[in-house]
């Protein structure tokens, strides 16, 4: 059974629509797919009217991934099996939707200084009605000419120390998990391997989502190593934490897919072992 808890459409920064990831993640045979948009639920809709409508067998989790700080350090919180209509996440919803667009703004007024025009607007119009990234700005800035690839743009100008990096300032790691949990979903510590942290502070990181709380943590990837993810499986352990599994998909890639590369070692517990969703879904 394929589980894939990490997805994202043009609802943010997503190259699908909500129909066509769903039509995407069903064909290729993923059984539990959670869509977890940057700070919004916006595809939510789209994407399960596509299941209905089509009469497809692929089962959809309620999903977001909120933006954090924890010690000026940017973290990503996954929310599962959320109720998206919930008063205190629709309010931190609006509430990051501001910061983010406070944040493009100045991002953009940064670039123009350095004589690179028109790029929060450019940004704006790709991400259409969805939330506004950094990944629109790398994608503007590509299409235009201005660097070869993401990274490259990243590199010059959207990461930090670069004439395009705005500092954030994201809602804190600990009350995002609250709001998860008041709005009746898990919270997932998201790609813990990607935030270049030394042991200590990982394993801060973990011990402090773990006392907000904390549910679980993202222990499989699709791209990443055996080892770093039996590393993974074996810090849920020793944290308690449940583990996760998600692609993280964004766009169609050589490396990259809905349900490519999923699976958990052994030693690690599924966040899905209890759901009745799973367990019905295993006795067919």
């Amino acid at each position: 059974m394929l589980i894939d808890l990490h997805s994202h459409s043009t609802a943010s920064d997503g190259q699908l629509t909500p129909q066509e990831l769903i039509i995407r993640a069903d064909n290729r045979q993923v059984s539990i797919l959670a869509l977890t948009d940057h700070d919004t639920t916006d595809g939510l809709g789209a994407a399960h009217q596509t299941i209905t409508e089509l009469d497809l067998k692929i089962k959809l989790i309620d999903g977001i991934e909120i933006t954090t700080n924890w010690l000026n350090h940017e973290i990503h919180v996954l929310g599962v099996n959320i109720d998206v209509q919930h008063a205190g996440l629709v309010d931190l919803i609006l509430l990051q939707k501001e910061k983010r667009e406070i944040r493009a703004l100045e991002m953009g007024r940064r670039l123009e200084k350095a004589n690179i025009d028109g790029v929060y607007e450019g940004a704006k119009a790709l991400a259409g009605e969805g939330a506004i990234t950094r990944a629109h700005f790398a994608r503007y800035l590509v299409e235009q000419g201005v660097a070869p690839t993401f990274a490259k743009v990243f590199d010059k100008y959207l990461s930090r120390g670069n004439i395009g990096y705005v500092p954030h300032n994201w809602i804190d790691m600990h009350l995002a998990i609250q709001v998860i949990h008041n709005a009746g979903g898990q919270a997932i510590l998201a790609h813990p391997d990607n935030y270049k942290l030394s042991n200590k502070w990982m394993r801060r990181l973990f011990t402090e989502f773990k006392d907000a709380d904390g549910d679980a943590m993202e222990v499989a990837r699709g791209q990443q190593s055996l080892q770093i993810r039996l590393q993974l499986a074996m810090w849920s352990k020793e944290y308690e934490l449940l583990a996760s599994q998600g692609s993280d998909f964004h766009f169609i890639g050589r490396w990259r897919d809905l349900g490519k590369g999923l699976h958990l070692p052994d030693i690690a517990t599924p966040i899905w072992k209890d759901w009745a969703i799973f367990n019905a879904l295993k006795e067919k």
